[in-house]
This record gives C-alpha cells, sequence and structure tokens, in this order.
C-alpha cells in the first residue's frame, strides 16, 4: 500500500479562484493520492500560519503573495507549487493564462460589434498589468483604439485585498474617466472586483448597462458578479484544472523528479455571459434580430434562408447590412457560432466528433471537421481536452 504524503494547502478559501484551485486538488487525491491534507480557512493576506515552521510533512501548494511566505516555505526545505506567480520564486508555477484571459474579453465584446474598447485595472497588480499588456494589442490588431485607465499604485507594497480597496479612494477619477470615454463601449475589467467597481461608477453617472458601457470581468466569482447591477459577465479561469495539475506536479516533485516546465499556464474555459454584456452595439434593429435569431439557433441546423425568414429583409440587404456592422455575412457568422461551439465542446473528452457534430448543427462529423480545420486551422481531434489559442 502506497505510504500516505503530508500535505500543506496553503491557499485561500475566501474567493472563488482559491475554492476552485481546492476543488481540482481534491479531484486528484479522490484518484491518485493518498494524502493527509493540512489546511485552514485563509484570506488572500494572511501571514504564513505559525504551525509551518515545526511542521514535518512531505510538500506544499501555495498562492505565494509575499516575501514573507515565499521565505517560510523555503524555511521548510520540502517541495512546493506556487499557483499565484506573483513573486518570481524558484518554484514551479502553475497559474492562468492571461493571454488568453484577454483574447477572450476582446472576441467577447468584439462579438456584441463594440468598435470602442477600454480596459479598467489596478496599477501595480501583476494579473492586472499582464492583462493589460494584451488586451490593448487585440484591440489594435482588430485596428481599433484601446482607452485604458488604472487605479493608482499604493506607495508601500499591500496585498490583493487591500490595493482593490484602494480603488475606493479614487473612484472621483474612475468616474471622470467614463465621461469622457466614447460610446457605445466595451470594457475589459482586470478582474470581477474591478468589473463591479465600474458597473457601481456607471450606476453613479447614469450610464445605461449595457447599451452604453458592457463589461466583462474576470474570474466569475458568482458572488461578486452576481450582487452587481447588473450581474457581471466575466472571463472564468480553469482553477479546477490548475488545482488538479499542480497535485500532479508536487507528487512527482515528492517522488525527486523535476519538474517539466518551471512554469505552466492554462487556458480559461470561457465567458460566462451576464446581463453587463447582453447587448449588440448596433444600431440597426434588423440586423440586430438577425444576429440574435443566429446566436441562438445557428447550432439548430439553420441556413441563412431561415434568417431571412426570421427578419424583413432580402438577401441583398441582409449581407450588404452584415458586412457593414459585422464585416462579415450572415453565413459567416452561422459558422462562426457553430465552430466556437464545437471549441466548447471539445473540452468534454467523453463527447464523441460525431455527438459534437450534432450539438453544433452539423449533419456530420466529417463536415464539420473540414469546416473546423478551414477556420482554425487544425482537425477538431489535435485540440481535443482544450481550448485552442
Amino acid at each position: 500500500m502506497a505510504q500516505r504524503r503530508h500535505v500543506a494547502l496553503l491557499i485561500e478559501s475566501s474567493r472563488e479562484y482559491g475554492r476552485g484551485l481546492l476543488r481540482g486538488i481534491c479531484s486528484y487525491v479522490r484518484t491518485h493520492g493518498h494524502w493527509s491534507v493540512y489546511l485552514q480557512s485563509r484570506g488572500p493576506e494572511d501571514p504564513p500560519p505559525p504551525w509551518l515552521r515545526t511542521w514535518h510533512g512531505d510538500g506544499i501548494i501555495a498562492r505565494i503573495e509575499s516575501r514573507d511566505m515565499e521565505r517560510a516555505i523555503h524555511a521548510t526545505g520540502l517541495p512546493a507549487v506556487d499557483v499565484r506567480g506573483l513573486i518570481d520564486a524558484s518554484f514551479p508555477l502553475i497559474e492562468t493564462d492571461d493571454r488568453a484571459v484577454a483574447r477572450l474579453a476582446f472576441e467577447h465584446l468584439a462579438e456584441r460589434a463594440f468598435r470602442h474598447f477600454a480596459y479598467c485595472g489596478f496599477a501595480g497588480a501583476n494579473y492586472s498589468e499582464r492583462r493589460l499588456r494584451y488586451f490593448p494589442r487585440f484591440v489594435e490588431e482588430a485596428g481599433f483604439a484601446c482607452h485604458m485607465y488604472e487605479v493608482p499604485a499604493p506607495r508601500r507594497s499591500v496585498g490583493l485585498s487591500s490595493r482593490e480597496q484602494l480603488a475606493l479612494l479614487f473612484e472621483r477619477q474612475m468616474l471622470e474617466w467614463l465621461k469622457q470615454l466614447p460610446r457605445p463601449i466595451g470594457i475589459m475589467a482586470c478582474n470581477d472586483v474591478c468589473g463591479q467597481q465600474v458597473l457601481n461608477a456607471c450606476r453613479e453617472l447614469e450610464i445605461p448597462v449595457p447599451d452604453e458601457v458592457a463589461v466583462v470581468g474576470v474570474d466569475n466569482d458568482s458572488l461578486y458578479c452576481e450582487l452587481s447591477d447588473p450581474p457581471l459577465s466575466s472571463v472564468s479561469p480553469n482553477t479546477e484544472r490548475i488545482g488538479y495539475l499542480a497535485a500532479e506536479m508536487l507528487d512527482r516533485l515528492i517522488d525527486g523528479a523535476s519538474p517539466p516546465c518551471p512554469k505552466t499556464f492554462v487556458e480559461p474555459t470561457g465567458v460566462v455571459t451576464r446581463q453587463s454584456t447582453d447587448v449588440l452595439a448596433i444600431e440597426d434593429a434588423e440586423v440586430v434580430a438577425a444576429v440574435r435569431f443566429i446566436r441562438e439557433r445557428a447550432c439548430e441546423g439553420i441556413n441563412v434562408e431561415d434568417v431571412i425568414r426570421h427578419v424583413p429583409l432580402a438577401r441583398r440587404a441582409l449581407e450588404r447590412r452584415f458586412r457593414k456592422y459585422l464585416g462579415r455575412s450572415p453565413n459567416e457568422e452561422i459558422v462562426r457560432v457553430r465552430v466556437k461551439r464545437v471549441q466548447d465542446l471539445l473540452a468534454a473528452p467523453e463527447l464523441s466528433l460525431g455527438t459534437i457534430a450534432s450539438l453544433a448543427g452539423f449533419k456530420h462529423a466529417e463536415y464539420m471537421s473540414a469546416v473546423f480545420r478551414k477556420v482554425v486551422g487544425r482537425p477538431p481531434s489535435q485540440l481535443r481536452g482544450r481550448r485552442p489559442k
């Protein structure tokens, strides 16, 4: 019988991100590990637990938020995995892919036909700085400009919660920034707390959301998202996958193996759409109706003739107005929605390609694969179990 391993989990349980990591670790332990887990309720800024100094365990998985935490883990001499990435520590890191986060946020807003974009974040927060690096790139590559605002960085080093609370002291600056933005506009907030703050500012200024300002956050923390007014759309990181991989890596480190890669980045699962982005930034009512019909029914096998029957437009007029507002034809929009559905379904390895084809509105798997390869550049079989970049 395998010897039971004693593992400390220094992960905050006060937020959905940390709880997702813990669920992923739990999934690994249920199927692979013989672990005795040391876990206590933590916040993101809590200091190293006093018991760690004299603890005789086998390994540690931690969200390393400070140099004090890094030093405390080093002092144990135990193998460890970081799932935060705030500090350039010597431990292997498994973290969210922020480039993919920014890409999904941009695509989500662009799909709603916005032509003005903005980013709002917290200066000095590493996750916000990374997302700020990538989001404007996607905006500019699409031919648009990106407006940016960051809550000023504190004078001294502070933790996650303190940095977020600092934004409340600069509420007036955020209000002035929002007043000056062109509208309608799609805004990416660096996380859900920031997204909620942007929505509060819009309400203070009586700016209609999502008609004039649409906001998407990051982390899909259901409490923050659902308590926002209106409820906040959010990019959902694959925290359970991160937790699972961290547990898997720690097991190998305890066995004496070297980490296969010092840094591993995991793509998010997608965007959870709520009312804050449930809009199409198009003034043409017929095009809006046609796009909504396509997005709701594309995977039911509809074609352009079905769309024309739904809206009072001739085919040529519909084609012309789609090109004007979306830059693509109605048929291309149908294909885009179906391919996106295939991408989402490929994350479920238990589904056959035939089943995925049926669920995405394709008549058979061979045709789906041909269309998918043409749009994505690779066959769906190569993207099993993960979102393509």
